[in-house]
Parts: C-alpha cells; sequence; structure tokens
C-alpha cells in the first residue's frame, strides 16, 4: 500500500442520523489523517428513515469545521467505494464489547474484498457509548427529546421528518 493510500481513511455507515458519537468519533480521527471521506451508505436493506441526501447533508453540516473532511454519499460495494476514493485505512467504531464480533467479520471480509486496505477501530468518548443511531431514531419518532444526542440540525430535521410521514 502507498503512503499515500494510508494519509486518506474513509469511515463509512448509514448515518441515519449522524449522532454525536460519529461526531467524536470523526473529532478524533480527523487529525491522524490527510483526509478523511464519512461515506454515507444508501442501505436500502436496512430501510434508513431519512433519504440518503438528507443524511449527507446532515453529516456535512455537522462535520464542517473539519477542513480534511469530506462527506459523499455512495450505493455501491463499500470496497468499490474505498477503491474510489483512494483510502487505504477503514475507520470503525465500537461502542461494545457487543459490536466486536460484527465488525471482525466486515474487517475480515474487507480484508478478502481490498486485501492493501486497513480496518483500523476507534471507541467513543464514554459519554457517548450508549448512542446508536436506531435509539434516536426510535426515540426521536415516539416524542422523546434527543437534543443531547445529535446535532441541533439533526433534531430538526429528524421532528420534520416524524411530522411528514405521521401527516
Amino acid at each position: 500500500m502507498s503512503v499515500a493510500r494510508n494519509r486518506i481513511a474513509v469511515y463509512p455507515g448509514t448515518f441515519d442520523p449522524i449522532t454525536s458519537g460519529h461526531v467524536d468519533l470523526v473529532d478524533r480521527a480527523a487529525p491522524l489523517f490527510e483526509r478523511l471521506v464519512v461515506g454515507v451508505a444508501e442501505s436500502p436493506a436496512k430501510r434508513p428513515a431519512l433519504q440518503l441526501q438528507l443524511r449527507v447533508d446532515l453529516a456535512r453540516d455537522a462535520l464542517a469545521h473539519h477542513g480534511n473532511v469530506e462527506v459523499r454519499g455512495f450505493d455501491s460495494l463499500l470496497a468499490h467505494f474505498v477503491e474510489e476514493v483512494g483510502g487505504g485505512i477503514l475507520l470503525r467504531g465500537l461502542r461494545a464489547v457487543s459490536d466486536f464480533e460484527y465488525e471482525f467479520q466486515l474487517a475480515s471480509m474487507n480484508r478478502h474484498l481490498i486485501p492493501d486496505v486497513e480496518t483500523l477501530f476507534l471507541t467513543p468518548a464514554e459519554q457517548y457509548g450508549f448512542i446508536s443511531s436506531s435509539l434516536v431514531r426510535e426515540i426521536s419518532r415516539l416524542g422523546g427529546d434527543v437534543s443531547a444526542f445529535v446535532p441541533a440540525a439533526v433534531d430538526k430535521a429528524l421532528q420534520a421528518e416524524w411530522r411528514r410521514t405521521d401527516a
């Protein structure tokens, strides 16, 4: 793997929605790389609540304070996306031991698909370890306050989405 590829990391996910935990991970990872590409996966099998372009826009807004972070949507195999952006590192977050088995399986499969790309795991700050996009969506959909778990623009977007879908 070339040195240049090692300086480009890809942080993929559905980001449905982006949470404060995701932002924390990017805040800590961005200084480690020349460029960090946040890849927002379309993931139709996961049936995301928010449309891809909205998820991309919300992530761009939440991460705009980083000059070396780019947010891009994608609807291809992750291995193809990583190659397309010239990534050499796959960045993944681990919140709990329960995440490890799934993430280990993904890392092993990615090693077969893109053998010159390494997977790097980061853990969130303790105050974000329990936050997940699915919990945030469910709490928000049922009228709960998620403002402590997501950027303000995400909170507003979720409220607007539930008003739209309930109408």
